[in-house]
């Protein structure tokens, strides 16, 4: 089985010595023109992989920021396959891998294999669906290989052995390592994270991105100095809504943010 394009990335990032940026938007926030906008105006090296939340009424342990977000997102109308329809339009001139969080329930509404194939189609390279039972990924690899898709289930500091040793085989691409357990958001201080890698590492070479409450560019230089990515997203979207320019809040933003990892051994 291929790595497949994010794990490329993340694979060739590790090899090089640099770590990886992979900054979370939510789709359709506060509009799908400033989604648009932020996706071309990303700079290579700001970020490698750029993670979409695709907006649910009932958003799986994300913070009051990100859920408001995806709240405002539904009122004015965004709904997936006005995502899926801009993301195949402007693919071909975004560099960044390009994976997207989305709800099981999305998932299973629009034909489950159906979805998948769709979201290839569109130009996703990988899913990330965080509330998804252990069973029912069993019956959607078949389509996520046949499209060369990441795959990512979260792993949380309290997940035991048997469960983790459950969820490795099912992921494709690379890891989701949850900083903290609960909701995420903007924290000022970042749980030790190096035990967590480290019983990851023993049980497989996929890569680890790391997410919820990395905030700063300090956080993503201390991820980045045990795992593979960094995933930031509460950070990015509440100074976009502080912002009466949520396009520029978001690209300077990500560009600090991209300032914590090292670029090169």
């Amino acid at each position: 089985m291929t790595m497949g394009r994010i794990g490329d990335i993340l694979t060739a990032s590790r090899s090089s010595g640099r770590g990886a940026l992979m900054p979370f938007l939510t789709a359709g926030y506060p509009d799908l023109e400033t989604t648009e906008a932020i996706l071309l105006g990303l700079e290579p090296a700001w970020a490698d992989i750029v993670e979409l939340g695709i907006p649910f009424s009932d958003p799986i342990a994300d913070g009051p920021v990100i859920a408001a977000s995806m709240h405002e997102a539904l009122s004015r109308g965004i709904r997936p396959e006005r995502i899926l329809d801009m993301v195949s339009r402007i693919r071909g001139q975004i560099h960044q891998g390009l994976v997207a969080m989305v709800s099981h329930s999305i998932v299973e509404r629009s034909g489950g294999d159906a979805f998948i194939t769709r979201a290839a189609d569109a130009g996703f390279d990988g899913l990330i669906v965080p509330d998804l039972d252990l069973d029912r990924v069993d019956d959607l690899l078949p389509v996520v290989d046949q499209h060369d898709l990441s795959f990512s289930l979260l792993v949380a500091p309290s997940t035991t052995d048997e469960r983790l040793d459950a969820i490795i085989p099912r992921c494709r691409g690379f890891i989701y390592l949850l900083a903290r357990a609960g909701l995420t958001g903007v924290r000022s201080e970042l749980p030790e994270i190096t035990p967590h890698v480290s019983r990851i590492r023993e049980r497989t070479q996929l890569p680890i991105a790391v997410g919820f409450g990395v905030s700063s560019p300090e956080h993503v230089s201390r991820v980045a100095s045990v795992a593979d990515a960094a995933i930031v997203g509460s950070a990015i979207v509440r100074r976009m809504g502080e912002s009466d320019a949520p396009v520029q809040a978001a690209l300077q933003t990500i560009q600090e943010l991209s300032g914590g990892l090292p670029r090169g051994a």
